[in-house]
């Protein structure tokens, strides 16, 4: 009898058995299921963290906070890095390629040292767990010589990871990475072992290069190798589309957990399912367009909360594509909510659905906020010519800059 709410490639796939998976440890955190929410600029913030988090995701990361930015007092990078009420544990995820910068933002956030800002409450509730990122294939911060660009230059990468280890205590820092920029200049081995010597909790690989982006098929093998190398947990990222697929992934490469990103785009549901496969049960049915509808309307009503009503619904236009991918005779619907100004014109366009279908297969791996393109990684002039340097990069972002990019990522 096939199971009928997965892909053909999983339909042999069987739940866990008792005591085959451990939680996942990072320092004083124990996360179970082994389940990482990924940091996704522009997506995972308080609203969408929350949502995650009623679904049964154990631990959801900040999308990415610029040092820099938050440090001098940013007003939209402080509402990003801020958490919902009682959201606990807190992650953030932080970007820079200055080890002086990380070390003074750590040591503010496990403090919970915000700075006073006009027009917000900055948060001052501490931190449990800080994540670095090192694998942001975005060409303004690569050509900057940052995200995916740092691992190139593994002395600076130590740096970076052992300001952040010392300034966090007793409080986990995890780093996350991909294979490297390309097939002919991988990074994936200095990363992991800087990782595990400079004393972070753990780290994440995604199973492809900043020059990939996302497209084609993530290499699974790697993520084993790494595991084979390093004694700190490993986890696995990278076409963690349904929730059998974690169960795949960790079978295969023997990693400590999954972190779960595009998959989750407008199906926070996955980690219900991913929280009944780890517990030795089938997952429910997907849910219907009625209980779709509800939530979407929870989420708008979040987001409109969080960022204002105007900006709020601007920021909801892109999620209502993502719910209703692969529903039947959706086109028109999702070219409505792309253009929604209200709840009401919402709620219109989605009165247009068969409001008993529910999400049916071919919806799991539907394209999902990236594309399949690739791309030629540009670093800053001159990157390559010294790989030992470990200053960090004399351009990097203005703060203009930043700010602007994070508030195109913010507001939809």
């Amino acid at each position: 009898m096939q199971r009928p709410h997965t892909t053909p490639r999983n339909q042999d796939t069987p739940v866990a058995a008792p005591d085959e998976f451990q939680p996942l440890k990072l320092g004083k955190l124990e996360v179970w299921p082994p389940v990482v929410l990924a940091p996704m600029a522009g997506v995972t913030n308080p609203p969408f963290r929350s949502i995650c988090r009623e679904n049964g995701a154990p631990l959801c990361v900040s999308e990415m906070i610029t040092a820099r930015a938050w440090l001098r007092a940013n007003r939209l990078t402080h509402l990003l890095a801020q958490p919902e009420p009682g959201e606990s544990p807190r992650s953030v995820q932080i970007y820079s390629a200055d080890p002086d910068e990380v070390r003074e933002f750590v040591k503010r956030l496990v403090a919970g040292d915000a700075p006073e800002i006009d027009g917000i409450e900055t948060c001052k509730q501490p931190v449990d767990h800080v994540d670095l990122n090192f694998g942001c294939p975005v060409p303004k911060v690569t050509r900057a010589g940052g995200g995916s660009a740092i691992p190139v230059k593994a002395r600076l990468l130590a740096r970076i990871v052992r300001a952040a280890v010392e300034a966090a205590g007793d409080v986990p820092v995890t780093i996350k990475v991909r294979k490297g920029i390309s097939d002919e200049l991988l990074t994936w081995q200095d990363s992991g072992r800087v990782a595990q010597e400079e004393g972070a909790a753990a780290i994440t690989l995604h199973g492809r290069t900043a020059g990939e982006l996302y497209s084609g098929k993530a290499d699974w093998e790697v993520i084993g190798e790494l595991v084979q190398l390093v004694d700190i947990p490993v986890l696995g990222n990278g076409d963690v589309w349904e929730a059998f697929d974690a169960l795949r992934l960790m079978r295969q490469t023997g990693c400590a957990g999954v972190v779960v990103g595009r998959a989750c785009l407008g199906r926070p549901w996955l980690f219900r399912e991913l929280a009944d496969v780890f517990d030795g049960k089938e997952p429910g049915p997907p849910p219907t367009v009625t209980e779709i509808r509800a939530l979407m309307d929870r989420h708008a009503r979040a987001l409109m909360g969080f960022f204002g009503p105007d900006m709020g619904m601007r920021q909801m236009r892109k999620w209502g594509a993502w719910y209703t991918k692969g529903l039947s005779g959706s086109a028109a619907t999702r070219s409505a909510l792309v253009r929604v100004e209200s709840l009401e014109e919402m709620h219109a366009a989605l009165a247009l659905l068969d409001q008993d279908e529910r999400l049916p297969l071919r919806a799991l791996e539907a394209n999902r906020a990236k594309g399949g393109r690739r791309q030629k990684v540009v670093l800053p002039e001159g990157y390559l010519e010294d790989r030992d340097d470990d200053t960090p990069p004399k351009g990097p972002i203005s703060d203009a800059e930043m700010a602007a990019w994070e508030k195109a990522l913010g507001g939809g």
